[in-house]
């Protein structure tokens, strides 16, 4: 590579690298051993970033990587991969045993608890949780036991592997790659071709359609349940991927307390999950006091265990999280290409994540459509206070929960550039067996952008990542939008 350079990393460093925007960036792995958060990096392949990606190359053993210059970039010998590495020892332990138990052969000693790790993470803001969790995931499935971890996303304000708004779970049986920001968790299955290991993944989506939990946390409850129902059910039938177990990744308000209802908030939705996913391993990241607030309330029935947060992790800002919404919802729909940095050669055959450059480009479908082929719903009012701010005595027109229908043709319906959740079929297509709020129970078959809107003729314009008829569908709005840029 031209205008590139050599770093010779020594055991248990790592190099830690942060781009700008506009800018990308080429490593390659001449010699030695190393991985970005526990995907192995293979020698003489070269890995494209770039979108303000900021990642961290970590050798156990010593190596010598060549690239190009990044925007901020060091060599760090504080890490705490020994930490994670030990955390990840333990989880292997708990499948070697759940695998003995349901083998049995042999079975495990009468003090020994022979349940798979089903893990919780939690931290405060800009605390590392996704990072952890991919190594911990990563870590899993490099350990030679054909292990497939589930891996649950209920950040909303991260999108995981689709969209902003949406809660996710997927089984993981190659190593999460990444290359930015806008796939933190790899790419999952879209409309392209494609040959990339990542894409094999076809993740369980539901729709909240905020970025914050505190916007409904009643929602938000139901869809972290509805989530764990559907993971459980998959375990009761698939007992070989049952023990591999699950790690959840959790948005930092499950970690804040800054109001008493906020807090309330918090201890519902952190008990959620802890029911849904019948979670036995809480991991509480960086954090004294949410520590000692996890032990008092579940170490008697479960594990808690603090771990450290890195020294790496980057204060992100708000302006920042917005560019990163916005550019997944532009990967959604066109792909991710990543242009090589400048003085990179053809023969370099650089891809991002070291993974094929098939799925790149999209070619999104712009449809025009009726208002009545689509049946568009809101949860709840489009802003609604918490109902400990309500007068007293006063009551709510319309609750969190209630689907309301959206008419496109009405003044401030709010549609044009709002992103919609197009909904599965419904499990009840018996009328009989319908109920007022079945919409909140769908899953998510996809998701669109409304670009135009025609009053007049009754039309709207839609863009999807594949084309096909959007007639007698259901679809839910949020609070996001997005614009062409």
């Amino acid at each position: 590579m031209s205008h590139s350079k050599e770093w010779v990393l020594e055991p248990e460093t790592e190099y830690r690298f942060e781009l700008d925007p506009g800018n990308s960036l080429a490593i390659k792995l001449v010699r030695g051993h190393a991985e970005i958060f526990g995907a192995e990096l293979a020698e003489g392949k070269t890995y494209l970033f770039a979108y303000e990606c900021k990642a961290a190359v970590f050798t156990y053993q010593g190596c010598t990587i060549e690239m190009s210059t990044a925007s901020t970039e060091y060599v760090s010998e504080e890490t705490p991969m020994y930490p994670y590495a030990n955390v990840h020892l333990a989880l292997e332990k708990m499948r070697v045993r759940a695998q003995r138990a349901q083998h049995g052969s042999p079975a495990p000693g009468p003090d020994e608890d022979a349940e798979p790790p089903r893990v919780l993470v939690l931290g405060p803001e800009n605390a590392g949780k996704t990072t952890v969790c991919k190594i911990l995931v990563n870590y899993a499935v490099r350990a030679g036991q054909d292990w497939a971890p589930v891996y649950v996303n209920v950040d909303p304000g991260e999108g995981g592997w689709t969209v902003p708004g949406s809660i996710s779970a997927t089984s993981v049986s190659a190593p999460l790659t990444t290359a930015s920001p806008a796939n933190p968790l790899g790419s999952a299955a879209t409309s392209a071709p494609s040959t990339l290991t990542s894409n094999a993944l076809l993740p369980l989506v539901y729709w909240y359609g905020h970025a914050e939990t505190k916007r409904n946390p009643l929602l938000m409850d139901r869809l972290i349940r509805n989530l764990g129902e559907n993971v459980n059910e998959r375990h009761d039938v698939d007992l070989e991927g049952r023990v591999a177990g699950l790690i959840v990744d959790t948005p930092s308000s499950f970690a804040s307390s800054s109001s008493t209802s906020n807090a309330d908030h918090r201890h519902m939705l952190i008990k959620a999950c802890v029911d849904a996913f019948r979670i036995n391993v809480i991991l509480v990241l960086g954090h004294e006091k949410l520590n000692v607030e996890m032990q008092r309330t579940y170490g008697n029935r479960m594990t808690v265990v603090k771990i450290p947060k890195s020294g790496g992790v980057v204060e992100l800002d708000a302006h920042y999280r917005h560019r990163i919404h916005t550019q997944q919802l532009h990967t959604y729909m066109y792909g991710q290409p990543i242009h090589p940095p400048p003085g990179l050669p053809a023969s370099a055959n650089a891809t991002a994540g070291g993974e094929s450059a098939l799925e790149a480009h999209l070619s999104p479908s712009s449809s025009v459509i009726s208002f009545s082929d689509l049946t568009i719903y809101r949860i709840g009012e489009q802003s609604m206070a918490p109902s400990s701010a309500l007068p007293i005595g006063a009551t709510r027109t319309v609750s969190e929960m209630q689907p309301v229908q959206v008419d496109p043709a009405a003044p401030g319906s709010g549609l044009l550039n709002a992103v919609l959740a197009l909904l599965a079929p419904p499990q009840h297509p018996d009328e009989a067996e319908r109920y007022d709020e079945e919409v909140l129970d769908l899953q998510v078959a996809g998701f669109l952008a409304v670009t135009n809107i025609d009053v007049a003729r009754k039309r709207m314009t839609v863009l999807s990542p594949s084309p096909g008829s959007f007639a007698g569908r259901t679809a839910i709005m949020g609070s996001f939008e997005w614009t062409e840029q």
